[in-house]
């Protein structure tokens, strides 16, 4: 039996994109948006097509390697109300793993709760037309998938709204860190509820929307809607399932091995906090039905897909470059900038920044094939003065003040040596004047 685990798509973020060209379109892999007319996409953001791509890339993927179940961990949108465009996109995406009789399971995450709590969330509508194939895990519960290899078992934890898991009189009057202690501690109770109910004759998955206390977070931080709560790791994995898939945290991570316990990571890098990830893609799980309960996962593999990257290009010029625009250029062309989404920070004093051309930079950036230019900073250094309030400049000798602006500027003491004996020989001249 074979999974695909993936989550974190979010759908919408236009951020640092531009209007899709023809150029742009011809350029897209041979995957995106098969046996459609391509000039549709004309005019919408790049970005949009950039998290398109890479899910397209994904369903191309499980269409050729004979995928038993596609398991979604949520957050298929960037917000809770998505447009008609971005339901309609990643709905076609969805019916073409339905239309192939492969099962998938979407799991609702916290961008796909709307803010009302008796609303629709943004993926229940797969479940309101009884879409063949898919299932939309929206409660904390085991449900039974069946596969072409046979049924599995999904224990589904979606995000969990405190106002709907516990009662008003169960947190009125209490601090916020108490009111997550409780709601951990009445989840870890239903998982242990649910993960007894399990049929150890059956392969058994957790899928979970969720910040794990030993995961490394990161964008997801700056997008959270509402406030976030972590649940240990050690709830989970003594649950007797054989995979634990998770969402919400944007890194790459494997977080233990029995079960292997993963966040597959975000798709799509989404922002500069995510310049550092080194891939991002989905896993493709292999269980074995007839082995033990526990046991059954036989591999676990990452596979990276096309993604968009960023760049950051940080330069700092010193007061002797005369062409601080020519130092830039060069660090420019020293990075990967092809194709990528980049800033510059470029750091300068204030005596030569205006010899600083950024338009060089930008043609610059342009000629290496930049995708979009983000930003172009600068911070220009300005001399700070020396203070001499904290002693009595009146009662000290001009040495002596020289003395006391040399070592508050922090200058060597080889070159304070030097100077003061410069200083002396001008003063002993201007007496020998006088």
């Amino acid at each position: 039996m074979r999974l695909v685990h993936f989550s974190d798509l979010h759908i919408g973020i236009e951020n640092y994109g531009r209007p899709a060209t023809e150029a742009d379109l011809a350029g897209l892999p041979e995957w995106f948006a098969p046996g459609e007319d391509r000039e549709r996409y004309l005019g919408h953001s790049t970005r949009l097509l950039d998290f398109l791509s890479a899910f397209d890339e994904l369903v191309a993927y499980t269409l050729a390697n004979d995928v038993d179940l596609v398991m979604f961990s949520g957050d298929a949108y960037k917000n809770r109300e998505p447009s008609q465009t971005h339901q309609r996109e990643f709905a076609k995406r969805i019916a073409r793993l339905a239309a192939a009789n492969l099962p998938v399971f979407l799991l609702v995450g916290n961008h796909d709760l709307p803010h009302v709590v008796h609303k629709a969330s943004a993926v229940e509508i797969f479940e309101t037309l009884s879409v063949p194939q898919v299932t939309v895990g929206e409660r904390l519960q085991t449900y039974r998938i069946e596969t072409p290899n046979g049924p599995i078992q999904i224990l589904a934890l979606p995000w969990i709204r405190r106002s709907a898991f516990l009662a008003r009189d169960d947190v009125r009057n209490l601090p916020f860190k108490q009111i997550n202690e409780l709601l951990e501690e009445r989840l870890t109770a239903r998982l242990q509820d649910e993960g007894e109910a399990l049929d150890p004759t059956l392969p058994s998955v957790v899928s979970a929307h969720v910040s794990l206390d030993t995961a490394k977070i990161g964008t997801e931080r700056t997008m959270m809607i509402g406030h976030d709560h972590l649940l240990l790791q050690g709830n989970l994995t003594k649950l007797p399932v054989d995979y634990i898939g998770l969402g919400h945290i944007h890194r790459r991570q494997e977080l233990a091995q029995h079960p292997p316990t993963i966040y597959p990571g975000s798709l799509q890098r989404v922002d500069f906090g995510e310049e550092d990830h080194e891939a991002k893609g989905f896993y493709v799980v292999d269980l074995d039905p007839a082995a033990l309960a526990g046991s059954r996962v036989t591999s676990a593999e990452f596979h990276p897909v096309d993604a968009r990257s960023f760049v950051s290009v940080n330069v700092t010029a010193e007061e002797g470059d005369l062409d601080p625009t020519d130092k830039v250029v060069r660090a420019v062309r020293r990075h990967h900038v092809g194709g990528a989404i980049v800033r510059v920070q470029v750091t300068l004093p204030a005596a030569i920044a205006p010899a600083f051309r950024e338009r060089d930079v930008r043609e610059a950036l342009q000629e290496q094939g930049a995708h979009s230019i983000a930003a172009i900073t600068t911070d220009v250094e300005r001399a700070t003065r020396v203070r001499l309030g904290a002693i009595h400049s009146e009662a000290k000798s001009p040495l002596e003040l020289l003395d006391f602006y040399l070592e508050t500027s922090e200058v060597s003491k080889t070159r304070a040596k030097k100077l003061t004996t410069y200083a002396r020989r001008l003063m002993d001249e201007l007496e020998d004047k006088d």
